[in-house]
């Protein structure tokens, strides 16, 4: 966590690097009701631009010439920009239209900051690339409206130009409806002129400001060092931002502003806003907001979110597009205190090296120092990285129970352990009477039945799938079978898996990864299922021909022991697969996050059937499917407490790679099994060593396998089932690759545990 004092460092510091994303930044919107788009800059590296619009009429084809841009500003129905290659202003409207409306007298001049108002920009003289602290006079232009609305020209303008501040020099500035506001450079002041400017009621303040930002008749900005927000103009409800908040960028819309908190990286707006609608939980690093909706580039994962200003006037379809985008702003400079560089590498593709056009080029963005609710901060900023939050539900140790508010939970937790050691002091004497009084009274009834019937089987091969010849476990009321989907998949409308996860909310999600997010849904029929959304990287990086092989492959596989596809859905761009919904859970989280505790029996035979489901994918998929990804939290379990393998979506390999890459799998299996004999995670830093492979396989090479045995789980009368466990796990995780068992071997070999029925 950090302290105070780096806090204050922080806001003292970042006065050079920061800027108000509504005036000048990565996204942008362009106003009005039926011209109003959005533009971003992408994180290709090639700094191209992504727009898209809230009719159909507006197609990313009406964009396709734009050029790549630095920076992005956005008017009434029109968009600028400065030119990623040339420092040249250049502006476009919702038609793609390009540089006439950048007037020839300003077009081959060079500028360091722009910014759009309703029908004028502003741009600041300079070099966007100079690399120190930018500053200069500044141009003015407007740009007309003909009497065809969609008609847009440009022209020098004599409205907007003010002797007074010819010789001023700005570092960021600002435009709305009929006025400019800049910051001059060394003493600081906020300016403003143009026709409307009497109306913002400020001439020249003398405060110092981290980021600038204006609505059509209010202006607002992050005052340092305190980050807080003041607004200026004449309309009061512009003017209520919330006290005694931290933000590092600010956008405004026509009567209301957003900003991003420096705490959570979260967004608050005020004004003529519909609070309700904001994401709770995603950070983002940029935003910006037009008159209809809000968007911006979460720091999760680079893409865009969108959320509307009012739900009942939100355009029927609207989605933005699948793609990632550039975090913030390229530049030359070292960042400061209080900020880190953004690296690449984040986005975890091998083809992104840079978001960047240039190698020298880089992205300060700020570091956030506190983490939404839910989740807590498990890493502090670094130069190359931001804090790292984690979801609550993986806190394991004292460092984060206060911030999660699990202190009381904690403390029962404590008190069922000490319950469970009396229990393991008394219990084997109590139940060894118990059994000796039971066994004497079913003793005739036993033999009988045996004598009748003959032997029962002791082993099923699924839960939830009767034996042929005899319920394993003599259950008086057997599981009902678990229903496999059909042989072919079934092919689902998006409007209907819309309805089920309603709209995708994060009430409805049930997890994430680095194929999307995964959704709990109801289907019309009544059918609880979960639906895998693709996120865009998945989507950028994975074209229709390759998605159409690996949904090939994954309609054949079927088995009780793996979580089976039910149907797809490809519509609007989307990739969105719909699997069985698994009631119970991840292994992982009734392991390590406090579920409903599993018995031995529950254990061994949990691990026989994971050992299944690998094998079926191994040996008996058509193609191979070897998984890459085997966790306690890619194990889920059903209705009836049966282990599924999910998440396994590597179908192709060459023929040489392919035994190597299953003994990668056999190798992390025997990590679970590990996790299941030890009730520890696979890395816990509150343990040493941490890594549980290095901890456990010396004590079960020296024949000390009992050290392992979770003992906050009753143990069984009879231990050797769980010594086997652990000879299997080791033999699992071997170093030399060729040393370790096929995954039929460990089957067969847990499958015989199982069997013999020793847990009692």
């Amino acid at each position: 966590m950090l302290s105070l004092s780096s806090i204050l460092l922080f806001f003292s510091s970042i006065s050079i690097t920061a800027y108000g994303f509504g005036s000048m930044g990565p996204i942008s919107a362009a106003f009005g009701r039926d011209d109003s788009f959005f533009c971003a800059i992408d994180a290709s590296g090639k700094q191209a631009v992504i727009c898209w619009g809230m009719s159909p009429e507006m197609t990313s084809e009406n964009f396709t010439t734009i050029p790549p841009m630095a920076a992005l500003s956005g008017g009434e129905g029109f968009m600028c920009g400065i030119l990623a290659n040339t420092s040249q202003a250049y502006c476009w409207d919702s038609y793609g239209t390009g540089n006439d409306l950048v007037p020839p007298f300003y077009r081959y001049n060079n500028y360091s900051f722009i910014a759009a108002g309703k029908n004028h920009v502003c741009a600041i003289k300079g070099n966007y690339y100079s690399g120190t602290s930018n500053s200069g006079s500044v141009d003015c232009w407007e740009v007309v409206h003909g009497s065809n609305s969609s008609t847009l020209t440009s022209k020098q303008s004599t409205l907007f130009y003010d002797q007074s501040i010819d010789s001023l020099l700005f570092v960021k500035i600002v435009s709305g409806d009929g006025f400019s506001c800049g910051v001059v450079k060394d003493d600081e002041e906020l300016f403003c002129w143009g026709p409307s400017s009497t109306n913002i009621r400020v001439s020249k303040i003398s405060e110092n400001f981290l980021g600038l930002s204006s609505s059509r008749s209010s202006v607002c900005g992050i005052v340092k060092p305190s980050g807080e927000v003041k607004c200026w103009g004449k309309d009061d409800s512009n003017s209520d931002p919330p006290s005694g908040v931290r933000f590092v960028a600010l956008t405004g819309g026509s009567r209301h502003f957003c900003g991003i908190r420096a705490d959570t990286h979260g967004v608050d707006c005020w004004g003529g806003f519909n609070a309700s609608s904001i994401p709770k939980r995603s950070g983002f690093f940029a935003i910006a907001t037009s008159d209809i909706a809000a968007c911006g580039i979460r720091e999760e994962d680079l893409v865009l979110d969108c959320w509307f200003i009012n739900e009942s006037t939100a355009p029927p379809e609207y989605n933005p597009p699948l793609q990632l985008c550039s975090p913030g702003l390229c530049s030359p400079r070292s960042c400061d205190v209080g900020e880190f560089a953004f690296n690449a590498s984040a986005l975890n593709e091998p083809e992104l090296t840079n978001v960047c056009i240039r190698k020298d080029l880089h992205i300060c963005s700020s570091c956030g120092t506190n983490c939404s609710s839910g989740y807590f901060l498990s890493s502090p900023c670094t130069d190359n990285a931001d804090r790292e939050c984690t979801a609550c539900s993986l806190c394991q140790n004292s460092s984060c129970w206060g911030v999660c508010g699990l202190a009381e939970v904690e403390l029962k937790k404590r008190h069922q352990r000490q319950m469970q050691k009396i229990v393991l002091i008394l219990g084997p004497s109590i139940a060894g009477f118990l059994l000796i009084l039971i066994g004497w009274c079913l003793f005739p009834y036993l033999y009988f039945f045996k004598a009748k019937d003959g032997p029962t089987k002791q082993f099923r091969s699924c839960i939830g799938k009767k034996d042929p010849e005899c319920d394993a476990n003599g259950d008086p009321n057997p599981p009902i079978p678990i229903a496999h989907c059909p042989e072919e998949a079934q092919i689902f409308r998006l409007s209907e898996l819309k309805d089920a996860t309603n709209g995708f909310k994060e009430f409805n999600e049930l997890g994430r990864g680095s194929y999307g997010f995964v959704y709990k849904a109801l289907l019309p029929d009544g059918r609880q299922v979960a639906v895998k959304r693709a996120n865009a990287a998945t989507i950028i990086h994975t074209n229709i021909r390759e998605f159409e092989n690996e949904l090939e492959i994954l309609c054949k596989l079927r088995h009780c022991n793996i979580v089976n596809l039910l149907g797809y859905c490809t519509e609007m761009g989307e990739r969105l697969l719909v699997y069985e919904y698994m009631t119970h859970g991840t292994l992982h989280d009734h392991l390590h996050n406090g579920l409903s505790p599993l018995s031995w029996t529950f254990r061994l035979r949990i691990a026989m059937q994971a050992a299944k489901g690998l094998e079926y994918l191994h040996m008996e998929a058509n193609p191979p499917v070897v998984h890459r990804d085997v966790k306690t939290s890619n194990i889920l379990l059903d209705t009836d407490w049966g282990a599924r393998i999910s998440d396994f979506g590597c179908l192709n390999f060459n023929e040489k790679d392919l035994g190597e890459d299953m003994k990668n799998d056999v190798f992390n299996f025997g990590v679970v099994l590990l996790e299941i004999l030890s009730g520890r995670k696979a890395y816990d830093v509150d343990y040493s060593p941490p890594n549980i492979v290095e901890w456990a396989v010396p004590l079960i090479r020296r024949g000390k396998a009992a050290a392992l045995i979770d003992r906050y789980v009753a143990l069984p009368r009879n231990v050797e089932p769980l010594l086997k466990l652990a000879d299997i796990a080791e033999s699992a995780v071997r170093e030399n690759s060729s040393d370790r068992p096929t995954m039929s071997a460990i089957a067969n070999s847990l499958e015989q545990i199982v069997k013999e029925g020793l847990i009692l």
